[in-house]
């Protein structure tokens, strides 16, 4: 079967890079979905077999090589559950989560943390694979290439960008002398070829603006510029409280504050996919006996089942409203992500802001704008921002919500 019926065209580039002898380090990354994954999958086996015949030739009964990842349960999902279903491989892991593949021991190590360095200092490796390399400890990476020390060594990586001073661009990718043996492949999108025309598409309407399509479809190393929520238009989302749809689901987000200030937010989710901001609360130089009187008559308007996603960082207070009967809950945190599902519920018009309700967020969203040095936002304007994102992060990420998202009626025409 000619290689064009199972590769890309940007897949088969790799793949001819295995041929040549010029490289110790192979990095492919870019665009989700791009296919970056997929051939590191396959370069890992042809690697594994490479090894094995070396080893052969080396008289090594046993040769070692790192397969690296974020956690073991992103390996699980993206690496060796990802083979079993293609090639029907039965991994057999020994007690230390090792397991042997075509006569190479493969041992498994974890770059999220320094944790990481335990299962692989001190050995020899033949080579490596570390998926999602721009999440890995950067002790931890150096680590893996150091281990990387029998003859002919190879280190393959796959990744999604982050910031353009990130150490994996900075000091590998960039890196252009022929005698570090770095050979690097830029993935968009559209190097897909087997994804459906209209997934592609789907993906580039819906992805949010700035950052977030400069990495995820253009697979480009970028910070943020300018405003954090590029698409949202105020002429649209900021609504009269007339027109908010009924039979809602209401939940809160709560950013503790004294000095700053502090904020509770009520969301409402319709049943159509919309996400509206009903109720904002922000005060500066407020006790948390006064924070929970408010959360009380929210819950008063609601509902006692109504959940109050609170930033963890006081948990003193998280217990205070506890023990007030407080549905309480500590909020997925995750900044990156939880600015995404906030950025693509305005990417596609499924935002809205209640006139009568907000107090401090229009001044806020204007002047949330990107660190370019450090790729956050910057900490400053960002309290009812904050608590925006906890509520609607965790209540969707918590729910695991799969809904069709369709546009209120004012909007349909």
């Amino acid at each position: 079967m000619a290689l064009s019926k199972l590769y890309t065209p940007k897949q088969i580039q790799v793949l001819q890079t295995l041929k040549r002898t010029d490289w110790r380090l192979l990095i492919n990354y870019g665009a989700v979905r791009s296919g970056k994954t997929v051939v590191d999958n396959d370069v890992f086996l042809f690697e594994l077999r490479r090894v094995r015949k070396l080893a052969d030739k080396l008289g090594v009964d046993e040769p070692m090589y790192i397969l690296a990842g974020y956690s073991s349960k992103s390996l699980q999902n993206n690496v060796l559950q990802e083979l079993s279903n293609k090639y029907g491989i039965d991994f057999k892991f020994d007690k230390h989560n090792s397991f042997k593949l075509f006569g190479v021991k493969v041992v498994q190590t974890f770059t999220g943390s320094i944790a990481g360095l335990g299962a692989i200092r001190g050995m020899t490796s033949f080579g490596a694979y570390i998926n999602e390399a721009s999440l890995a400890n950067e002790e931890v990476f150096n680590e893996i290439l150091n281990r990387c020390s029998a003859p002919h060594a190879r280190i393959i990586c796959d990744t999604n960008p982050d910031v353009p001073t990130h150490y994996l661009k900075a000091d590998y990718i960039d890196n252009d002398d022929p005698k570090a043996g770095v050979v690097s492949y830029h993935f968009v999108l559209d190097d897909n070829t087997f994804l459906p025309h209209d997934y592609i598409q789907h993906m580039k309407a819906g992805t949010p603006s700035g950052m977030f399509y400069d990495r995820s479809i253009l697979g480009l190393w970028v910070s943020g510029e300018g405003m954090v929520y590029r698409d949202f238009n105020k002429d649209v989302m900021v609504i009269p409280k007339s027109k908010l749809p009924g039979n809602l689901t209401y939940y809160a987000g709560v950013d503790w504050g004294y000095e700053h200030k502090g904020t509770i937010v009520v969301m409402a989710d319709d049943d159509q996919g919309n996400t509206y901001l009903v109720e904002e609360h922000t005060k500066q130089y407020k006790e948390i006996d006064y924070w929970v009187r408010v959360a009380k008559e929210i819950q008063g308007r609601y509902g006692s089942r109504i959940r109050f996603w609170a930033d963890s960082a006081r948990p003193e207070h998280v217990a205070r409203f506890r023990r007030e009967h407080l549905n309480c809950y500590n909020a997925n945190k995750s900044v990156l992500s939880g600015i995404e599902s906030v950025a693509k519920l305005m990417k596609d018009s499924h935002f809205f802001v209640v006139k009568e309700a907000i107090d401090k967020f229009l001044d806020e969203i204007y002047q949330y704008i990107w660190d370019e040095k450090t790729g956050m936002p910057v900490k400053a304007n960002d309290d009812v921002q904050d608590a925006v994102r906890y509520a609607i992060y965790s209540q969707h990420n918590e729910l695991n919500k799969a809904t069709v998202a369709v546009k209120p009626m004012w909007l349909r025409g």
